[in-house]
């Protein structure tokens, strides 16, 4: 079957996270994506860590379906390349440090006029202007500048998302930019450019607490893994130690909860708890009463109970558990794909579609499409020598 993005070419200058994430995602639908790597090191993230059969768990997580190609872009005769590489490729993205890809001539405007289809994308931590443009910017850092660490964590500290959310948005913004230009050049036949911000992205995800403490308002407390205005909104230990999380959205679902789970029917007219805001003022109370409600039960016994009041519930797992989730091999999330050290579990990117099936191919090692490109690119195999006896692949 074909996929959506069948015949479109993507050359990358990526390192980490955010660029990746977003090639990979155009990848899975069917784009080839051409990895420009630095020759002997390779993108930074190949070495974060050795944790997937010696390879690093953010590489093989961002970069599968990739082909890889070794070139030094500060090399005199890597220009050459690259132009011609520029030439059969539809989109353009980098998240070199600020300024890099201007001084390489990769900005939109150096390369419009050669290329006037070109898409070209651009991934920064603060954008192309601005008094922080020149700013060196990584997933904590933006983080904490976008407002996300102030109301993550604790009363007694601030707390960072457990995975690299920053970069994951920008990645997300980059790639759903990256289709619409695809439609938009569809109708004017010219390529665009796209300026991504990870603070941006991040503070864009941050509009509740923003408006939360609109106009000079408290903003919203951190709570932990409860949530900071909606309770009982997060995790309560049942008497076996086992946590269950669970969540309240409405007044129908507090009585049931009153009656059901608590079997306690008379708060659910408590003058302390009528109403989510009383009960998120009083939560320590209300936090004493559902723990004294479960400790005499199990997590099993919690959860039953709240399935019978058709209150939303969840287990508190670990990635042992993720990798086991009876939900996910039920619905067959988990294929195979190929790496330099062997096959590997992947997991289908979100979103079934069985008009199509994503393409979950190998994880590229360092150069090995190297060769292949420069010899679609139309170089001889002794030009193709002297590029590598050079150091410029």
């Amino acid at each position: 079957m074909s996929r959506p993005l069948d015949g479109v070419t993507v050359v990358t200058l990526e390192h980490a996270i955010a660029a990746p994430f977003c090639t990979r995602q155009l990848a899975d639908l069917g784009a080839r994506v051409i990895k420009i790597e630095r020759p002997g090191t390779g993108d930074f993230a190949r070495a974060y860590d050795d944790r997937v059969r010696g390879m690093a768990s953010h590489f093989v997580w961002a970069n599968r379906s990739k082909e890889s190609l070794a070139l030094d872009l500060k090399h005199p005769l890597a220009s050459d390349v690259l132009d011609r590489l520029l030439g059969k490729a539809d989109v353009l993205v980098q998240n070199l440090a600020p300024g890099a890809a201007d001084r390489l001539g990769l900005s939109f405007d150096a390369l419009r006029e050669r290329h006037p289809r070109l898409i070209v994308c651009n991934i920064s931590g603060y954008g192309e202007d601005g008094p922080y443009r020149d700013k060196k910017a990584y997933d904590l850092l933006i983080q904490s500048e976008s407002g996300f660490l102030s109301v993550t964590g604790t009363g007694d500290e601030p707390v960072k998302a457990g995975c690299s959310i920053a970069d994951i948005a920008a990645g997300m913004y980059a790639y759903t930019g990256i289709m619409a230009a695809i439609i938009q050049r569809g109708r004017t036949g010219l390529g665009s450019s796209i300026d991504i911000s990870m603070l941006e992205s991040m503070v864009e995800w941050m509009g509740f607490p923003l408006y939360y403490a609109f106009d000079g308002a408290p903003p919203p407390a951190r709570t932990g893994a409860s949530h900071a205005t909606i309770y009982p909104y997060g995790p309560f230990s049942a008497g076996d130690g086992v946590a269950v999380m669970l969540g309240l959205q409405n007044e129908r679902e507090w009585e049931a909860f009153c009656k059901t789970v608590l079997q306690r029917p008379e708060l659910a007219t408590d003058e302390r708890f009528s109403s989510n805001t009383r009960r998120s003022a009083n939560r320590e109370a209300l936090r004493r009463l559902i723990l004294d409600a479960f400790s005499p039960l199990t997590a099993s016994q919690v959860v039953q109970r709240l399935e019978e009041a058709q209150i939303a519930n969840a287990r508190v797992n670990d990635m042992r558990a993720i990798w086991q989730h009876p939900q996910l091999e039920a619905r067959r999330r988990w294929v195979q794909v190929d790496t330099p050290q062997g096959p590997i579990p992947a997991l289908l990117p979100p979103g079934r579609n069985p008009a199509y099936a994503p393409k979950m191919e190998a994880v590229p090692d360092l150069g090995e499409h190297t060769e292949a490109i420069l010899r679609e690119l139309g170089y001889a195999p002794d030009a193709i020598d002297a590029l590598c006896r050079e150091g410029t692949a």
